[in-house]
Protein backbone atom coordinates (compact mmCIF):
# COMPACT_ATOMS: atom_id res chain seq x y z
CA UNK A 1 0.00 0.00 0.00
CA UNK A 2 1.67 3.48 -1.42
CA UNK A 3 2.35 6.09 1.71
CA UNK A 4 -0.36 8.37 1.49
CA UNK A 5 -0.05 12.38 0.76
CA UNK A 6 -3.01 13.79 0.81
CA UNK A 7 -7.02 13.35 2.33
CA UNK A 8 -9.77 14.21 0.63
CA UNK A 9 -13.28 15.30 2.28
CA UNK A 10 -16.79 15.79 1.09
CA UNK A 11 -17.94 18.76 3.11
CA UNK A 12 -22.08 18.16 3.96
CA UNK A 13 -22.55 15.59 6.05
CA UNK A 14 -18.73 14.77 6.55
CA UNK A 15 -16.91 17.42 7.68
CA UNK A 16 -19.71 19.89 8.68
CA UNK A 17 -23.13 19.08 10.40
CA UNK A 18 -25.01 21.87 7.58
CA UNK A 19 -28.58 19.90 7.79
CA UNK A 20 -30.36 22.97 10.09
CA UNK A 21 -29.80 25.27 8.10
CA UNK A 22 -30.31 23.60 4.93
CA UNK A 23 -33.18 22.58 6.67
CA UNK A 24 -34.14 25.76 8.07
CA UNK A 25 -34.50 27.17 4.21
CA UNK A 26 -36.56 24.53 2.97
CA UNK A 27 -39.12 24.88 6.10
CA UNK A 28 -39.14 28.67 5.07
CA UNK A 29 -39.95 28.11 1.49
CA UNK A 30 -42.92 25.74 2.45
CA UNK A 31 -44.05 28.36 4.78
CA UNK A 32 -43.63 30.31 2.23
CA UNK A 33 -45.67 28.27 0.32
CA UNK A 34 -48.28 28.11 2.54
CA UNK A 35 -47.71 24.72 3.78
CA UNK A 36 -46.48 23.31 7.42
CA UNK A 37 -42.96 23.10 7.75
CA UNK A 38 -41.27 19.64 8.49
CA UNK A 39 -39.18 18.25 11.70
CA UNK A 40 -35.47 18.26 10.96
CA UNK A 41 -35.08 15.16 11.62
CA UNK A 42 -37.34 13.90 8.51
CA UNK A 43 -35.60 16.39 6.46
CA UNK A 44 -32.16 15.58 7.41
CA UNK A 45 -31.42 12.31 5.46
CA UNK A 46 -31.88 13.70 2.29
CA UNK A 47 -29.73 17.35 3.12
CA UNK A 48 -26.89 15.00 1.05
CA UNK A 49 -28.66 15.55 -2.06
CA UNK A 50 -29.23 19.49 -1.77
CA UNK A 51 -31.83 21.45 -3.48
CA UNK A 52 -33.40 17.96 -5.25
CA UNK A 53 -33.25 15.92 -2.45
CA UNK A 54 -34.79 18.56 -0.34
CA UNK A 55 -37.66 19.61 -2.74
CA UNK A 56 -38.33 16.65 -3.20
CA UNK A 57 -38.93 15.32 0.46
CA UNK A 58 -41.08 18.41 1.38
CA UNK A 59 -43.05 18.75 -2.13
CA UNK A 60 -42.73 15.71 -3.91
CA UNK A 61 -40.93 17.10 -6.85
CA UNK A 62 -38.29 15.89 -9.34
CA UNK A 63 -35.75 18.51 -11.36
CA UNK A 64 -38.63 17.64 -14.60
CA UNK A 65 -41.86 18.44 -12.75
CA UNK A 66 -43.54 21.88 -13.39
CA UNK A 67 -42.49 24.43 -10.88
CA UNK A 68 -39.34 23.22 -9.56
CA UNK A 69 -36.84 25.58 -10.90
CA UNK A 70 -39.00 28.34 -9.67
CA UNK A 71 -39.42 26.82 -5.62
CA UNK A 72 -35.62 25.97 -6.29
CA UNK A 73 -34.37 29.10 -6.84
CA UNK A 74 -36.43 30.56 -4.14
CA UNK A 75 -34.86 27.68 -1.53
CA UNK A 76 -31.48 28.90 -2.89
CA UNK A 77 -32.16 32.17 -2.01
CA UNK A 78 -32.97 31.35 1.28
CA UNK A 79 -30.75 29.52 1.91
CA UNK A 80 -27.92 31.68 0.83
CA UNK A 81 -29.30 34.35 3.27
CA UNK A 82 -28.24 32.04 6.14
CA UNK A 83 -26.04 29.66 4.75
CA UNK A 84 -24.01 29.22 8.33
CA UNK A 85 -26.01 30.38 11.40
CA UNK A 86 -26.10 27.05 12.89
CA UNK A 87 -23.99 24.80 10.79
CA UNK A 88 -20.40 23.73 12.49
CA UNK A 89 -17.73 21.14 12.42
CA UNK A 90 -19.10 17.57 13.44
CA UNK A 91 -17.66 16.74 17.08
CA UNK A 92 -14.30 15.64 16.67
CA UNK A 93 -13.52 16.87 13.17
CA UNK A 94 -11.07 20.08 14.41
CA UNK A 95 -9.33 17.20 16.86
CA UNK A 96 -8.88 14.81 13.32
CA UNK A 97 -7.73 17.85 10.86
CA UNK A 98 -5.01 18.77 13.91
CA UNK A 99 -3.89 15.17 13.50
CA UNK A 100 -3.43 15.27 9.63
CA UNK A 101 -1.70 18.24 9.58
CA UNK A 102 0.73 17.65 12.34
CA UNK A 103 1.37 14.35 10.13
CA UNK A 104 2.11 16.68 7.37
CA UNK A 105 -0.49 15.74 5.08
CA UNK A 106 -2.23 17.82 2.77
CA UNK A 107 -6.17 17.64 3.01
CA UNK A 108 -8.99 19.03 0.90
CA UNK A 109 -12.69 19.41 0.10
CA UNK A 110 -14.23 18.17 -2.65
CA UNK A 111 -18.04 18.82 -2.37
CA UNK A 112 -21.19 18.89 -4.99
CA UNK A 113 -22.80 22.10 -3.71
CA UNK A 114 -21.96 25.21 -5.90
CA UNK A 115 -18.91 27.41 -5.62
CA UNK A 116 -20.85 30.37 -4.76
CA UNK A 117 -22.18 28.36 -1.81
CA UNK A 118 -18.96 26.61 -0.88
CA UNK A 119 -16.94 28.68 -0.92
CA UNK A 120 -18.42 31.05 2.13
CA UNK A 121 -19.70 28.11 3.86
CA UNK A 122 -15.89 27.00 4.17
CA UNK A 123 -14.71 30.17 5.46
CA UNK A 124 -17.35 31.23 7.72
CA UNK A 125 -16.63 27.01 9.40
CA UNK A 126 -12.85 28.35 9.64
CA UNK A 127 -11.62 25.62 7.36
CA UNK A 128 -9.95 28.18 4.40
CA UNK A 129 -6.84 29.04 5.67
CA UNK A 130 -6.29 25.43 6.43
CA UNK A 131 -7.56 23.57 3.51
CA UNK A 132 -5.07 22.75 1.06
CA UNK A 133 -7.88 22.98 -2.00
CA UNK A 134 -11.91 23.21 -2.84
CA UNK A 135 -13.32 22.02 -5.78
CA UNK A 136 -17.15 22.64 -5.83
CA UNK A 137 -20.05 20.85 -8.02
CA UNK A 138 -19.37 23.79 -10.97
CA UNK A 139 -15.81 23.83 -10.23
CA UNK A 140 -15.30 20.93 -12.90
CA UNK A 141 -16.88 20.06 -15.82
CA UNK A 142 -18.85 17.35 -14.51
CA UNK A 143 -19.98 16.82 -10.55
CA UNK A 144 -19.78 13.45 -8.09
CA UNK A 145 -20.39 10.59 -9.19
CA UNK A 146 -17.85 11.67 -12.02
CA UNK A 147 -14.40 11.35 -10.63
CA UNK A 148 -13.43 14.90 -12.33
CA UNK A 149 -13.59 16.85 -9.16
CA UNK A 150 -11.44 14.70 -7.20
CA UNK A 151 -8.83 13.78 -9.94
CA UNK A 152 -8.82 17.67 -10.26
CA UNK A 153 -8.18 18.24 -6.56
CA UNK A 154 -5.60 15.68 -6.58
CA UNK A 155 -3.84 17.91 -9.28
CA UNK A 156 -4.03 20.83 -6.95
CA UNK A 157 -2.46 18.91 -3.89
CA UNK A 158 0.13 17.31 -6.23
CA UNK A 159 -1.00 14.21 -5.26
CA UNK A 160 -0.92 10.47 -7.02
CA UNK A 161 -5.13 9.65 -6.65
CA UNK A 162 -3.79 5.88 -5.30
CA UNK A 163 -1.54 7.80 -2.49
CA UNK A 164 -4.83 10.03 -1.81
CA UNK A 165 -8.32 9.00 0.76
CA UNK A 166 -11.19 10.26 -0.44
CA UNK A 167 -14.28 10.08 2.62
CA UNK A 168 -17.38 10.89 2.17
CA UNK A 169 -20.92 10.01 3.00
CA UNK A 170 -23.04 8.99 0.34
CA UNK A 171 -22.68 5.97 -3.05
CA UNK A 172 -21.90 9.34 -4.99
CA UNK A 173 -18.81 10.15 -3.10
CA UNK A 174 -17.51 6.32 -2.83
CA UNK A 175 -18.24 5.64 -6.72
CA UNK A 176 -16.48 8.95 -7.61
CA UNK A 177 -13.30 7.82 -5.38
CA UNK A 178 -12.93 4.79 -6.43
CA UNK A 179 -13.11 6.04 -10.12
CA UNK A 180 -10.45 7.91 -9.41
CA UNK A 181 -8.39 5.61 -8.60
CA UNK A 182 -8.27 6.84 -4.23
CA UNK A 183 -8.94 4.59 -1.56
CA UNK A 184 -12.25 5.24 0.03
CA UNK A 185 -13.85 6.19 3.64
CA UNK A 186 -17.61 6.00 4.20
CA UNK A 187 -18.44 8.48 6.81
CA UNK A 188 -21.94 6.43 7.80
CA UNK A 189 -22.47 8.99 10.60
CA UNK A 190 -23.17 11.15 7.88
CA UNK A 191 -26.67 11.87 6.05
CA UNK A 192 -26.41 8.89 3.73
CA UNK A 193 -29.54 10.03 1.75
CA UNK A 194 -31.21 7.23 -0.51
CA UNK A 195 -28.14 5.28 -0.78
CA UNK A 196 -28.83 2.34 1.01
CA UNK A 197 -26.73 1.13 3.91
CA UNK A 198 -23.06 1.93 3.31
CA UNK A 199 -21.22 -1.10 3.79
CA UNK A 200 -22.91 -1.74 0.70
CA UNK A 201 -21.04 1.29 -1.29
CA UNK A 202 -17.68 -0.80 -1.63
CA UNK A 203 -15.68 2.03 0.31
CA UNK A 204 -12.30 0.16 1.61
CA UNK A 205 -13.31 1.68 5.12
CA UNK A 206 -16.50 2.30 7.00
CA UNK A 207 -16.44 4.88 9.87
CA UNK A 208 -19.55 5.59 12.38
CA UNK A 209 -17.98 8.89 13.67
CA UNK A 210 -15.14 11.68 13.65
CA UNK A 211 -13.20 9.71 16.49
CA UNK A 212 -13.52 6.29 14.49
CA UNK A 213 -12.14 8.07 11.82
CA UNK A 214 -9.15 9.72 13.38
CA UNK A 215 -8.30 6.47 14.98
CA UNK A 216 -8.37 4.73 11.87
CA UNK A 217 -6.00 6.85 10.04
CA UNK A 218 -4.02 7.40 12.60
CA UNK A 219 -3.15 4.07 13.49
CA UNK A 220 -3.81 1.88 10.12
CA UNK A 221 -3.14 4.91 7.59
CA UNK A 222 -1.10 7.50 7.94
CA UNK A 223 1.59 5.49 9.30
CA UNK A 224 2.15 2.93 6.67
Amino acid sequence: MPRLQAILFDLDGTLADTAPDLGNAANCLLQEEGRAPRPLAELRPYTSQGVRGLLFATFGLTPDAPGYERLAARFLELYAARLCVESCLFAGVEQLLAMIEEAGLAWGIVTNKRMRYTDPLVRQLGLSPRTRCVVSGDTTTAAKPSPLPILHACELLASEPERCIYIGDDRRDIEAGRAAGCRTIAAAYGYLGDSGHPASWGADHLVASPAELHLLLEQDLIGR
